[in-house]
């Protein structure tokens, strides 16, 4: 749960995104070399505190303590003071570095994954990430092929499509380890359009913007790549 020069901008969005109260993760303070920070989440909002490394311990405000094992044990048990209002937060659920993240993951919500049957507490240091992202496109009809607006959600390897933000219940939802490619598509008359390629069809969609388009894309074609990676991994496995 160390991750060194993450920045206090990133480590915000990922404990605010992926985290939970009580998540946190350690990161190098960019005030003094000496300095560490320790970036907690608490009820809607993360807080920073400073840990300082004096060579032989690790000084937290008027404790010290010999390791960081030490001082995360101490503050599982002993809350720490939040936020001006007296929010008390525990330390309980550490943020792992050894994650893989897309590299647009300040601007991606990133999710962390955990093995399934395990408890919350015993991450998989090699989990895969877990990309979400969310947001309007405007989305080809099957057979009329007319442009409607749509919600989109991805959540693990699941694209699902709503008729707007407020509905629950999905129109349909794409199962990406199906889906062969993504591609930015110069077909249509629109702009800022990508295609989704399955065996039985093509989707056809298009952002507002390029770059929205392009972190759709992004994300998308990364999710793929992990499926792909799953699979050699699953594969070899099952050879030897």
């Amino acid at each position: 749960w160390y991750h060194d020069n993450l920045t206090r901008h990133a480590a915000e969005a990922l404990l605010l995104s992926n985290g939970q109260d009580g998540s946190y993760l350690l990161r190098k303070s960019n005030e003094r070399e000496d300095l560490y920070s320790l970036s907690v989440r608490g009820k809607d909002s993360v807080k920073h505190f400073h840990v300082e490394h004096t060579g032989t311990s690790f000084k937290f405000g008027f404790n010290e303590f010999s390791s960081l094992k030490e001082l995360v044990m101490h503050f599982a048990n002993q809350p720490l003071i939040g936020s001006e209002t007296g929010t008390l937060i525990v330390l309980k659920h550490p943020y792992p570095r050894q994650v893989e993240e897309p590299s647009i993951y300040e601007s991606v919500r990133v999710h962390t994954a955990m093995q399934t049957g395990r408890t919350e507490s015993d991450l998989v240091p090699n989990a895969p990430s877990l990309g979400t992202k969310e947001g309007y496109l405007i989305k080809q009809g099957k057979i009329v092929k007319n442009w409607k607006t749509r919600w989109f959600t991805l959540h693990r390897n699941e694209l699902k499509y709503f008729k707007d933000q407020t509905a629950t219940e999905p129109i349909r939802a794409l199962d990406l380890t199906e889906c062969s490619a993504v591609q930015f598509d110069y077909s249509q008359e629109r702009v800022n359009c990508f295609c989704l390629v399955f065996p039985l069809r093509t989707y056809y969609l298009c952002a507002k913007t390029g770059i929205e388009a392009d972190e759709w894309i992004k994300i998308l074609r990364w999710k793929l790549s992990q499926i792909r990676k799953q699979l050699e991994e699953r594969n070899t496995t099952l050879s030897s």
